[in-house]
């Protein structure tokens, strides 16, 4: 007996209209162990006389002949040659989803370790896992500070060999992605010349290691071979990566729980990434002690990057309505769609920034602030790696790639480049993003504006007004925090709005995950509308 995909009704926004269980039975002539062709003839093409009580819409009826039900079992190419098919899996489903939505999602455990020093530990770790040369990564601001001293004294007194790598790019490009992946490739041969990795710092340091644990330990002749279409090939990992420890010194990017690297390809001068679950680091270390030196303006900006993972995880398109349906398991996406078990590490990570963001940015050595919002940095990062996120996140990208262009510097930061600090670039498009997607699940989004109003909105709000209360409450935290009042606080105008849109359009893994579809005309009047927000 084969059995339907989804949960009982409580569930309903994931789940609506999917029967808990096939109302047929699958009637096999041969052995689940038997051969493909045997499998295949197995199942009688003339599934409506099997099953007369399904839909038009059921993907078991019509005329379809037996192979439909095993296609995209083939073999799948890689830079390293064939890997070995996944096994047959029915593409089968009853109720409302059609063949081109996706069923299930999934939820890659994050091994995560929360101590005030903890770091200390981190050389009995490399210890355990047999590591004998490591590379330690990070950038030249944290080069000389406590948390990658810790990290080597640890290493030195667990024996433990380690080479420095202190030349992170802060919002990385892919020539800085190259630099960090010949570094450790180095004279190693094909699979790189050291056995784990550990990344000190912010999401920057983070995402740099795991590129260059991916490519030294599997190269490519063509950088783009990992990169997320359509930029890109978008092709998995051959096989496991190489152990990595991944220790944040901020508060914001929750990179420690994601198998995702994002980077700014200068070619086409657009943001883009590598996102697959075997990117995860094997162990996130969260010590509160490692967020000590954080500058003000990047408490800021790493909280609202927190905000909009929570945010636009928990009102994406929810799992079962994201499309295309992958042919294996193996080209599941990272990024899947709202689902149940993101659903609450998002909301736990909206509570405790709600309660901690604002005491955290007036009062950096507030220890238990401190503490929670590295928290809220992680659990997000859970839940945005499993559900992904959407709008803010794939507007701010262009933006970010602008910064050359529009010399603005971020007050208070301690690089003196041009750039907009990532969760910035993010957060000046929440408002209007979320007014503009609140239609879809108006319950969803006025219950967030809620939890960040300190549950002071009147409990019988409109739904109808979820999107423009939601709004007013980001904008409430922007305002206390002295964000710029817009994009055009930044120097852009109304003239660049057309380069903005066009280089949104190929965000495809994020841009697809909004509840609603968004096109040019759609994405040309949210930047419009976010040039000024008050």
């Amino acid at each position: 007996k084969m059995y339907g995909v989804g949960g009982r009704r409580s569930l309903s926004r994931h789940t609506s209209g999917v029967v808990s269980n096939f109302v047929g039975t699958a009637r096999p002539t041969a052995s689940l162990n038997g051969s493909l062709l045997d499998r295949r003839a197995a199942y009688s093409t003339d599934s409506a006389a099997h099953h007369p009580q399904h839909g038009p819409d059921c993907p078991c009826c019509g005329e379809k002949d037996a192979s439909y039900f095993f296609r995209g079992l083939g073999t799948v190419q890689s830079s390293r040659g064939a890997y070995k098919p996944t096994p047959p899996v029915l593409n089968v489903h009853h109720g409302v989803q059609r063949e081109s939505t996706d069923y299930a999602f999934e939820m890659a455990g994050a091994n995560i370790r929360y101590g005030k020093g903890a770091t200390r530990e981190v050389g009995l770790d490399m210890k355990e896992l047999g590591a004998k040369h490591v590379c330690v990564v990070t950038d030249p601001y944290l080069r000389d500070l406590p948390p990658v001293h810790n990290v080597l004294e640890s290493l030195q007194s667990a024996g433990i060999k380690y080479t420095l790598y202190d030349r992170v790019h802060v919002e990385p490009t892919d020539a800085s992605f190259k630099d960090a992946i010949e570094f450790c490739t180095g004279e190693g041969g094909t699979h790189g010349r050291f056995d784990a990795f550990i990344a000190v710092g912010g999401g920057s340091v983070m995402d740099t290691t795991k590129a260059a644990n991916l490519y030294s330990t599997y190269p490519t002749d063509d950088f783009l071979d990992y990169v997320n279409p359509p930029i890109g090939k978008g092709k998995p990992p051959p096989g496991p990566l190489k152990p990595m420890v991944a220790i944040p010194t901020t508060t914001g990017t929750g990179s420690e729980a994601t198998g995702v690297a994002i980077f700014d390809l200068e070619s086409v001068n657009a943001k883009t990434g590598i996102a697959h679950r075997r990117l995860k680091p094997t162990l996130g270390i969260i010590d509160p002690d490692n967020a000590t030196t954080m500058p003000q303006a990047v408490v800021i900006a790493s909280g609202f990057d927190v905000l909009c993972h929570a945010l636009e995880s928990y009102t994406a398109i929810p799992y079962n309505q994201r499309s295309p349906r992958p042919p294996t398991p193996l080209l599941r996406p990272a990024y899947q769609g709202s689902n149940p078990i993101a659903d609450v590490w998002s909301l736990k990570s909206l509570e405790l920034l709600s309660q901690y963001f604002a005491r955290f940015v007036a009062d950096r050595d507030d220890e238990e602030a401190r503490g929670a919002m590295m928290l809220a940095a992680t659990y997000g990062g859970i839940g945005f790696g499993s559900a992904g996120v959407h709008l803010c996140h794939g507007m701010s990208y262009p933006v970010s790639s602008m910064a050359h262009k529009l010399k603005w510097v971020p007050p208070g930061y301690p690089s003196k480049s041009a750039m907009v600090p990532h969760g910035m670039s993010v957060v000046l498009h929440a408002p209007a993003v979320f007014e503009y997607t609140a239609s879809t699940d108006p319950e969803r989004h006025l219950r967030v504006a809620r939890m960040l109003s300190g549950n002071k909105l009147p409990h019988n709000a409109n739904p109808e007004h979820a999107g423009q209360l939601l709004s007013e409450q980001i904008v409430k935290y922007m305002q206390k925090m002295n964000v710029p009042n817009g994009l055009s606080a930044l120097g852009i105008s109304e003239r660049e709005i057309g380069t903005l849109v066009q280089g949104t359009l190929p965000q495809h893994r994020v841009v697809k995950l909004a509840p609603r579809a968004t096109g040019e005309q759609e994405l040309a009047q949210l930047f419009t509308r976010s040039l000024k927000l008050w």
